[in-house]
């Protein structure tokens, strides 16, 4: 059974940097892309961040330059280190893997 376990998600103020994670277990996690969505209230799931089995990376024009995805598969787990965080970027993060995805995190930026 595929899980996916999310933490790091907060409040912060404008500027400031989370680092989220995702634990993951029930498949062989070095062999999938990974991903990052997220949906702020009253809107649907948008795509942020990929991460290839390559570790080729690609990232959405919102967060580019401002977020780093990255993986450790030796420790089954997936990073979203975010900077320079707005307002806007305020949202429930999920990691996700094929039709899987965890329960989220929560992020808020606010001052």
């Amino acid at each position: 059974e595929v899980q996916l376990v999310e933490s790091g998600g907060g409040l912060v103020q404008p500027g400031g940097s989370l680092r989220l994670s995702c634990a993951a277990s029930g498949f062989i996690f070095s062999n999938y892309l990974l991903a990052w969505v997220r949906q702020a209230p009253g809107k649907g799931l948008e795509w942020v961040s990929s991460i290839a089995s390559d570790d080729y990376t690609s990232y959405a024009d919102s967060v580019k330059g401002r977020f780093t995805i990255s993986r450790d598969n030796a420790k089954s787990t997936l990073y979203l280190q975010m900077n320079s965080l707005k307002p806007e970027d305020t949202a429930v993060y999920y990691c996700r893997v094929g039709g899987h995805r965890g329960q989220g995190t929560q992020v808020t930026v606010s001052s």
